[in-house]
């Protein structure tokens, strides 16, 4: 991954500090992020879901909105639909540098901001909400006590996550204003909605509100035990993993092959790249194909997909099962379903009577196969061979040379 910085132009004229986090190759599809409200492009959330997301072949733009982190303007002259115009400005942008978004995320207040932005965002094909409230106005919670002082005096400095703003009258009458539900009913696009059941923030049944209202597509997510602010690093994972999968049947593209990896009419390379979203997770690309690697937890893993001697175990039961299948059908046997189960151990060379090896521990793959079917005695003998046949199989039990080099 690598992430390009620079400036665009607001709505309001302002230059707005932005970052693009790129995959590696060429991206599958861009996708638009809107941070939380008085947070930034560079929370710890936003930067974890677009690092894991291009792990996926998926670029992200992640800006501030004005008068906020790094962009100019003042914070205090911003409202709701001012944030939504720089959303659209920002899809401008990427429209006429790269790609148009294809995918709209939104933080809490950003949710709220790409739903009501999504109309104006004609290329989006799908939206993303992240602990986003169903009516904007649920922002002035977080400041009501100044609420009285705001509308008498015009403006009022309140504070949020332990830093001063300045809110105008104006902000209030803005969010006021606001018909999120009504944009949401015809948004014509799909929807993910993710929220956690304990956000003490902005509770769960706002996540309801816009679910209900929305026409399919949609979908909802539980974050679990998940805070407002996405502050655990394995929920941002999380969250980027389930929004990559969810969202690929939606964007028409197939995803490209990583650099370095082979044409489709060549033998296809495997690469896999660590996400740094946790310890061991890795990010593995098939071509088109996306799988994510982990170990359990209790060998310094998070558990968030199978482990390398699970994936070795996968791919010698796939095989067992698709050469059973050719055979059987080539040969018109009455076999219904294939099941393999196989497990992994190390066991001491002097227990395994036909091993060459005879001092030391080895690996020991178990496999045992269900054949549903009508089946006859000799068949099923038939397929037994033929499982120690599968290409896998062969490979697993024959000389293997690794080439290792070092990429420059």
């Amino acid at each position: 991954m690598s992430t390009e910085r620079f400036q665009f132009e607001g709505a309001g004229g302002e230059q707005l500090a932005a970052a693009l986090d790129l995959p590696d190759g060429e991206p599958r599809a861009y996708a638009l992020f809107a941070h939380c409200f008085s947070c930034g492009k560079d929370t710890h959330a936003a930067r974890r879901i677009a690092m894991a997301l291009t792990a996926h072949g998926i670029a992200v733009l992640r800006f501030d909105f004005t008068g906020l982190g790094s962009s100019e303007g003042d914070f205090a002259n911003t409202t709701f639909s001012s944030n939504v115009a720089d959303l659209v400005r920002a899809a401008d942008h990427l429209r006429e540098t790269r790609r148009a978004p294809a995918l709209l995320i939104g933080h809490s207040l950003g949710g709220a901001a790409v739903l009501a932005a999504a109309s104006e965002i004609s290329d989006a094909k799908a939206v993303v909400t992240i602990a986003a409230p169903s009516d904007p106005a649920h922002v002035t919670g977080l400041f009501k006590d100044s609420l009285d002082a705001i509308r008498r005096d015009g403006s009022a400095e309140v504070s949020l996550a332990g830093r001063p703003f300045r809110i105008k009258s104006s902000f209030l009458d803005d969010v006021a204003e606001q018909r999120l539900l009504d944009k949401i009913a015809h948004l014509h696009k799909a929807l993910l909605v993710m929220h956690s059941p304990v956000d003490d923030t902005v509770g769960i049944d706002n996540a309801t509100r816009i679910f209900v209202t929305a026409k399919h597509s949609k979908s909802f997510v539980s974050l679990d035990h998940a805070d407002h602010l996405i502050s655990n690093k394995d929920d941002a994972a999380y969250i980027a993993e389930v929004i990559a999968s969810w969202v690929g049947r939606y964007l028409g593209t197939r995803a490209p092959f990583p650099a370095g990896a082979a044409a489709e009419d060549g033998p296809r390379a495997v690469v896999v790249r660590e996400t740094r979203t946790s310890k061991l997770q890795q990010s593995i690309a098939l071509g088109p194909h996306h799988l994510t690697a982990d170990e359990p937890v209790a060998v310094g893993g998070q558990d968030t997909g199978p482990g390398p001697y699970d994936l070795l175990l996968a791919a010698l039961g796939a095989c067992t099962s698709m050469t059973m299948r050719l055979y059987a059908d080539r040969k018109m046997l009455p076999l219904d379903r294939v099941t393999v189960t196989l497990r992994h151990s190390k066991i001491h060379a002097e227990d395994c009577a036909e091993c060459e090896t005879k001092v030391g521990l080895i690996d020991q793959l178990e496999r045992d196969i269900d054949m549903d079917g009508a089946l006859d005695d000799e068949q099923r003998k038939k397929l037994m061979e033929i499982a120690d046949k599968c290409p896998v199989h062969r490979t697993l039990t024959s000389e293997i040379r690794i080439v290792t080099r070092a990429v420059e």
